[in-house]
């Protein structure tokens, strides 16, 4: 039997010292157990995190360089020697790579044994790799002690080739560090109901790693970190499955863990008996890969008699019944207990832990997006440190400011009032006595997140934003204004997703039913502005984000002049979505080529 530990922790961003010294932790709490592992995993870029963008030069260290350190912490933690697999950003022949090492430490067979150098490098969506590292060139399987292995990289295991190449090589196991984003909060299907509350990128990987051990009969430990790299959630939910793809054990989601399990190396040898999948493709391997040399049969090699030559009466074929796909369930529909539990880990993860605040700072509108950002913040850090700020215009409504109270009360939060209309007027009277309804909104907000962030430095409390995504996409909303805070819960939600979850989590029925308003003036309501309802906004841009036409969306149900009104309002606002634009002048523009991601 083999004792394998996934050591499901938060990397320290961009810190190479600190996460040595996490590492000889985890090294010394083996300390402490009944039955210390053989191997330990941690998962990729664990050196590092992940998200480094143009600082990978600034973190990646030689193979050896990581060897050394990582035994000079095993014999500072004084535990039994132990196998140990570790992802980092290697400098490796004048280049760099997203590796993972292999090795042996404590007693005299301490080594490397392996390393790997990623070969798959995502660079779309969510990822640009290739820009930074250079792609690895092999797969390959190793002898260790107890038996033999093999190292995948993250989307190194989405090519099932790879695992199969590894099997081949004689592989018991596959080990595949990753640092996946969570994506996806859509509630769980009727299959998913033994695992509630996870993201649908968890399940993915779950089952694409069950099929990688249930077709080569290997075990397989996929091991992630938690935590969150620039807003981007680092899911956990490492797993182990057995070589008949049955999972042994999964980690929690969003917390970290030691994730364990005894592999029996004999269970390969029965799973591979009773499903001989590697046995039958080593038969015929030699068969496949030459007819990929020869390429297509040419038609000459079949037969050219009657049976192909169409002088038969054609068969008659009976009419078949037309078979409608069923109907799509909500695209738009969230677990609200997951996303709850996402959003509050993120607030924790982005004020406490990043940027060293104890409180925070929310601007209450008396409306569902700011007393749903109150409510999370409530959870993450306790009432105590939640204060809330009302910042009443003379042209208020007065509900608004009942309504602020209604939720500080309810959440046990603190609340202060900043009345803004000496400094809106100030400032206008200043210029002229005749701004526009639209001029004086805008100075109205501009004039509350000066407020907000003055308050901040009073009270050395973060300001959090409030906007929802429906907002930010059709532009919505007042640049260097709304969209100010540093940190934002509620960005990647349509406002009716938004609604849904608010309910979820206890805001008042009455600020729920009320018409959605920036209260800039009386009378004016988001819908009336926008000239299209939230529901059919946050639809079309749905369909619009997925890549549909606009004849696709139209059939969908929505008229022409919908999806026309939303699709201009998305393309015509993209500037406010960006920082401003800068000419370029040299070869280290910001943003350009310096990059370094927010939270670096």
């Amino acid at each position: 039997m083999i004792r394998i530990a996934i050591a499901q922790i938060r990397p320290v961003k961009a810190d190479y010292e600190a996460n040595v010294r996490r590492i000889g932790g985890v090294f010394a709490g083996f300390r402490n157990v009944e039955t210390a592992p053989d191997i330990v995993v941690f998962s990729e870029c664990a050196m590092s995190a992940y998200y480094i963008e143009g600082g990978v030069r600034e973190v990646a260290v030689t193979a050896g360089t990581l060897f050394k350190d990582l035994l000079a912490q095993h014999a500072l933690s004084r535990a039994e020697p132990v196998d140990v697999v570790v992802g980092f950003y290697e400098e490796f022949r004048n280049n760099y790579f997203n590796s993972a090492i292999y090795a042996t430490l404590g007693g005299a067979d301490s080594r490397i044994l392996h390393v790997h150098r990623k070969v798959f490098l995502p660079t779309y969506g969510l990822f640009d790799e290739a820009r930074y590292v250079q792609h690895g060139d092999s797969v390959r399987a190793f002898d260790t002690k107890w038996g033999r292995a093999a190292i995948l990289v993250c989307e190194d295991a989405w090519h099932s080739l790879t695992g199969t190449l590894a099997a081949l090589d004689g592989a018991q196991l596959l080990v595949v560090p990753s640092a996946a984003p969570a994506r996806g909060v859509a509630p769980r299907g009727r299959d998913d109901v033994e695992a509630p509350g996870r993201p649908a990128s968890v399940i993915r990987w779950e089952r694409l790693i069950q099929r990688m051990a249930a077709e080569n009969g290997v075990y397989v430990a996929l091991a992630q970190p938690v935590g969150f790299e620039g807003g981007k959630a680092l899911q956990g939910g490492s797993t182990i499955v057995g070589p008949d793809g049955e999972v042994l054990v999964s980690g929690p989601v969003f917390e970290e863990a030691m994730v364990t399990a005894e592999l029996d190396l004999d269970a390969i040898t029965r799973a591979r008996v009773e499903e001989p999948l590697l046995a039958d493709l080593e038969v015929q391997l030699s068969n496949l890969l030459g007819s990929q040399l020869r390429g297509s049969s040419p038609l000459s090699e079949y037969d050219d008699g009657d049976a192909v030559s169409g002088s038969s009466e054609p068969e008659e074929i009976p009419e078949l019944e037309l078979v409608e796909p069923e109907r799509q369930d909500d695209p738009l529909a969230i677990d609200c207990e997951l996303t709850k539990q996402w959003l509050v880990t993120f607030l924790q993860d982005e004020v406490r832990r990043r940027r060293k605040f104890e409180q925070v700072l929310v601007g209450l509108s008396g409306g569902v997006d700011s007393s749903l950002t109150a409510g999370l913040a409530a959870r993450a850090f306790g009432p105590d440190n939640v204060i809330a700020v009302r910042m009443p215009y003379r042209s208020s409504s007065p509900d608004s400011m009942e309504h602020a109270k209604l939720v500080a009360d309810q959440l046990g939060i603190r609340l202060i009032t900043v009345d803004i209309t000496g400094a809106v007027d100030g400032y206008l009277s200043a210029i002229d006595d005749d701004a526009s309804p639209l001029r004086r909104g805008n100075v109205m907000a501009r004039v509350r997140m000066i407020t907000l962030f003055d308050l901040s430095a009073r009270y050395q409390a973060l300001p959090i934003g409030t906007g929802n995504k429906t907002e930010r996409l059709m532009g919505y909303f007042t640049w260097h204004a709304d969209d100010s805070p540093p940190v934002n819960p509620l960005g990647d939600l349509f406002k009716t997703q938004l609604i849904e979850l608010a309910r979820h989590v206890g805001v008042p029925e009455v600020i729920l039913a009320k018409p959605a308003t920036a209260d800039l003036e009386e009378g004016q309501t988001d819908e009336g502005d926008l000239g299209v309802s939230y529901p059919k906004a946050d639809r079309i841009l749905h369909w619009l984000l997925k890549g549909l036409s606009h004849e696709h969306i139209v059939s969908l149900g929505f008229t022409e002049a919908e999806v026309s009104l939303v699709s201009n309002r998305l393309q015509g606002t993209h500037w406010k979505r960006r920082l401003p634009t800068v000419a370029m002048l040299s070869s280290t523009a910001i943003g350009e080529s310096y990059l370094r991601p927010v939270d670096y």
